[in-house]
C-alpha cells in the first residue's frame, strides 16, 4: 500500500445508514470492556471492573527479564527493581477512551463501539517521570518524549508498535507517573504489567502500556498514533485536531432495576436519590445537572468532595419519581469554562463524544 493510500485509509470506515453493528465490531467489544455504570459507585474502580481498549495483543512479559531503556543525551537501562527503588507515589487518576460515544455518533465511525462506559479511576502507584528524564539528560533541542509499548500489531496498513509522544513540558509535569501498581497491587497483564505511563488528565491513548523505552527527540513525533490516529477529522484526508486532555463529561449510576435486553430502568415512585460521578482533564468539574425530561429542563445537583485532583467527583440529585415514562440525563462543566454538550459534534474517528448519557426510565 501506498502513503497516499495509507493516509487516505487512516480514519475508521463510515457506517452506512441504518447500518447494525458488524462482526468485527462485535469482537473489539468482546477484548475491550466498559465500565459497569453500577460501578460508578465505588470511589476508585475494582481493577476487573476498570474500562480497557487493548489495540493488538496483551504481551506477555517475562518480569525478571524487563528492563525499560531510557534515550535522552545519555541512555539508562533499569529493571522493575532499579524502578521501584527511586521515590514512590500514589494518585488516583481517572482514565477515559477517546472514543468513548462513538458507537453513538451519526453517521457511525466503524470501530470500537463505545457507547458511554469507557472509563474507569485507578489508584496508581509508581515514581515520577521527570526525575528519571533529567537523569538521561533532555537535550537543548529535545522537543518531544516518545513512549514505546511492547504491544505490536497493524492498522490501516501500518505495521508498529504502540507508541505515543508528549511535548518535554508535558513530561516535566510532577504528576506525570511510570507506575507499576494499580489499586495497590501490581499491575494486571490487561492493565500494561510490568510498566506503563500515567499522565493525568489526558485520554487513555496516552497512558502508554507494556512500556520498554522512553526516547527523547528534536522533532515533532510523526508516529501513527499522533499524526494519524486520535485526531479531530472530518475526511480521511484532513490533517486534523490532535485529541489531548479530557473534556467534561458526567456519568450517572442507573437507579432501580434493568430490563435484561433493553436496560430500560424500572422504579417505584417517590423520593429517588440519583448519583454518580463527574470528570474533567481540564480543570476541576464546578456544577452538574441532571434532567428528568430528557434534556429540556436541569436541576443543579449536589457536588461530593473530589476523589483527587485528577480523578473524578460523586454527586447526587433528588428526583421525585412519579408513575410514566422519563429520560434521565446528566451534563457537567468544569472550572477552566468547559461545558459538556447535549449532543457532541461529530468528527470521523468518533473522538471525545461528549453528548450526554440518556438512561429511560419507567416508574411503576
Amino acid at each position: 500500500m501506498t502513503s497516499l493510500e495509507q493516509l487516505q485509509s487512516s480514519s475508521p470506515r463510515i457506517a452506512a445508514e441504518s447500518e447494525g453493528i458488524g462482526i468485527d465490531e462485535l469482537r473489539l467489544a468482546g477484548r475491550n470492556h466498559a465500565l459497569p455504570l453500577e460501578a460508578l459507585r465505588y470511589d476508585v474502580t475494582p481493577a476487573g471492573l476498570h474500562y480497557l481498549l487493548i489495540h493488538y495483543d496483551i504481551p506477555y512479559v517475562e518480569q525478571e527479564s524487563f528492563r525499560l531503556r531510557v534515550e535522552g543525551s545519555t541512555s539508562l537501562e533499569l529493571d522493575l527493581a532499579d524502578l521501584r527503588a527511586r521515590p514512590r507515589v500514589t494518585l488516583p487518576v481517572t482514565f477515559e477512551c477517546a472514543g468513548n460515544g462513538r458507537a453513538r455518533m451519526a453517521p457511525r465511525p466503524v470501530s470500537q463501539p463505545w457507547l458511554d462506559e469507557a472509563v474507569g479511576t485507578g489508584e496508581w502507584t509508581g515514581t515520577p517521570l521527570a526525575p528519571l528524564l533529567r537523569e538521561a539528560g533532555i537535550p537543548e533541542s529535545g522537543r518531544e518524549v516518545v513512549f514505546t509499548g511492547l504491544d505490536h500489531g497493524m492498522e490501516f496498513g501500518w505495521e508498529m508498535d504502540y507508541a505515543r509522544a508528549l511535548p518535554v513540558e508535558e513530561c516535566l509535569r510532577e504528576e506525570v507517573l511510570l507506575a507499576y501498581e494499580m489499586n495497590g497491587s501490581p499491575l494486571l497483564p490487561q492493565h500494561g504489567a510490568p510498566l506503563r505511563l500515567v499522565v493525568p488528565g489526558w485520554y487513555g491513548m496516552t497512558q502508554v502500556k507494556w512500556l520498554r523505552e522512553i526516547r527523547v527527540v528534536d522533532h515533532v513525533f510523526d508516529g501513527f498514533h499522533n499524526a494519524h490516529a486520535y485526531r479531530l477529522k472530518q475526511e480521511a484526508t484532513d490533517v486534523g485536531e490532535p485529541v489531548t486532555r479530557i473534556a467534561p463529561r458526567a456519568l450517572m449510576v442507573p437507579p432501580g432495576f434493568p430490563d435484561f435486553m433493553s436496560r430500560t430502568r424500572v422504579v417505584d415512585r417517590g423520593p429517588q436519590v440519583l448519583t454518580g460521578r463527574a470528570w474533567s482533564g481540564w480543570g476541576p468539574v464546578e456544577r452538574v445537572e441532571v434532567s428528568a425530561d430528557g434534556g429540556s429542563t436541569w436541576s443543579p445537583a449536589e457536588l461530593d468532595p473530589p476523589v483527587g485532583r485528577w480523578a473524578w467527583r460523586g454527586w447526587r440529585w433528588t428526583w421525585d419519581a412519579e408513575p410514566g415514562t422519563y429520560e434521565l440525563c446528566v451534563r457537567a462543566a468544569d472550572a477552566a469554562g468547559n461545558e459538556q454538550p447535549v449532543d457532541a459534534a461529530w468528527n470521523r474517528q468518533g473522538m471525545s463524544g461528549t453528548s450526554v448519557q440518556r438512561v429511560p426510565v419507567v416508574v411503576r
